[in-house]
């Protein structure tokens, strides 16, 4: 799997001794095949998950935060873009996860 590796080559953990007053989340990997519009398997996709359902509000965790851009954010910049003749890109980045510094 790309991603398994990306993750070694990446060195994306490290093992760390758990806290006392902590306990452990499991993970998994989800898999999915993605198509091409004729039907054929364009590639196989895998993703590993933290088992957030196992965790509990005040004891495991204070809070949550996606980075996720809003619609409304995303018109506004084209908008933007469109009035001011600007040239407009889009690239993705794989495995860009790994490469940000919480």
């Amino acid at each position: 799997m790309d991603e398994e590796t990306a993750l070694d080559v990446n060195a994306t953990w490290e093992l760390v001794s758990l806290p006392e007053d902590k306990k452990i989340i499991g993970c998994k990997w989800v898999y999915k095949v993605k198509h091409n519009a004729n039907g054929s398997v364009n590639r196989y996709k895998a993703r590993l998950v933290a088992k957030g359902y196992a965790q509990t509000y005040g004891i495991d965790y204070e809070e949550t935060y996606s980075p996720v851009a809003k619609m409304t954010t995303v018109r506004a910049i084209i908008a933007m873009v469109t009035t001011k003749g600007w040239s407009l890109h889009q690239m993705d980045v794989k495995n860009a996860f790994l490469h940000g510094d919480l």
